[in-house]
């Protein structure tokens, strides 16, 4: 897996990744991602252009989100207190760019 950037932005509790992701083998890039972070893949859902996982890190759950025509991916948490879970989970990625 090769990322090209990534950017945590804590308003939005989120940490966004850009990478060359081709939307109909979304999958495989999903599944190196979870196991480049550690993290249990929970659910899957798509549709016409969107995916969306729930991932679990160490209790933590997180959405994987990739929308096609905007060709932007995701992981988001629910709560201001499990940001730093992305922030360590940026340090586990760093190592791909």
């Amino acid at each position: 897996m090769k990322l090209d950037s990534l950017q945590l932005n804590r308003e939005c509790r989120s940490l966004s990744i850009q990478a060359d992701i081709d939307f109909e083998q979304f999958e495989r890039f999903a599944e190196s991602l979870a196991k480049a972070t550690d993290s249990r893949v929970l659910d899957k859902q798509w549709g016409a252009d969107r995916h969306q996982w729930l991932l679990e890190f160490e209790g933590t759950h997180m959405q994987l989100n990739y929308e096609f025509y905007g060709d932007i991916c995701w992981l988001s948490v629910e709560s201001d207190n499990e940001f730093e879970v992305l922030q360590y989970l940026a340090g586990l990625l760093e190592p791909h760019l």
